[in-house]
């Protein structure tokens, strides 16, 4: 039996002809007033004179050295359309040192935040995100941070992918919905002109601004469960089947 994180894995695991799947619910979920703005934030989160913009190039070595020079060009084009504009870049501990070395040639400098407190304090007030692909999205999606998502592997790597990789999207968020509420930027369609390009129509109050949002507030009836928080229903999962 499979404790699954996901909606939509239960079926793809009976579609697999793999192990009984049962959804407990992601434990993202426990931690909505952590991720959401309050009122005080709300009205932060709506300055769009004044926006501030995350920047998370991932949590691997891998991934900040293949996105960190890419998503710095993308925030100096942002900045000359939006002076005012805050970047903010939260960090894991063990990359901090080597974020504040390569991001110290940026035009614009970003604010760089360690810990957990500090990331979601930042979460609560963004505007707007640039993220690598990766579990931030989702957590960006449940704080209803309008987002573009990029992500870029090795040749090899990638020349795999596409050989095995049988999906719509490797954005978490658009998998749970079934549909593309996330642009996504891959491999060489990464550029800092696209991603510029994709965060400037979110910055701005418009259509694909409301319908991103819209999207998201969808995702509370799709990964809600009937009965419970994740942890109290996988544990409930787990002795049911010990004494099964």
């Amino acid at each position: 039996k499979v404790l699954c994180l996901l909606p939509f894995e239960p079926r793809e695991l009976h579609d697999l002809n793999g192990p009984e799947g049962v959804y407990v619910g992601h434990p993202l979920t426990e931690r909505l007033v952590e991720l959401r703005p309050g009122p005080e934030e709300k009205a932060m989160r709506q300055d769009a004179g004044r926006p501030l913009v995350l920047v998370l190039p991932g949590s691997r070595g891998s991934e900040i050295g293949r996105l960190l020079k890419v998503f710095g060009d993308s925030t100096a084009r942002i900045a000359t359309l939006y002076p005012h504009a805050r970047f903010v870049l939260p960090a894991v501990p063990h990359l901090e040192t080597r974020i504040r070395a390569e991001t110290s040639s940026w035009p614009v400098q970003p604010e760089i935040v360690v810990g957990e407190a500090a990331k979601m304090a930042a979460f609560r007030v963004a505007r707007a995100a640039l993220a690598a692909s990766g579990t931030v999205t989702l957590e960006l999606a449940l704080a209803g941070v309008p987002t573009v998502a990029a992500y870029k592997v090795s040749a090899p790597e990638a020349a795999l992918a596409r050989r095995l990789i049988r999906v719509p999207s490797v954005i978490l968020p658009n998998l749970i919905l079934g549909e593309k509420a996330v642009p996504e930027f891959l491999q060489q369609d990464a550029t800092p002109k696209a991603l510029t390009d994709a965060v400037l129509v979110l910055l701005a109050e418009g259509a694909a601004r409301q319908a991103q949002i819209s999207a998201f507030e969808r995702l509370d009836q799709l990964m809600k469960l009937d009965e419970g928080s994740p942890s109290e229903v996988a544990f409930r999962n787990i002795m049911n089947f010990i004494v099964a």
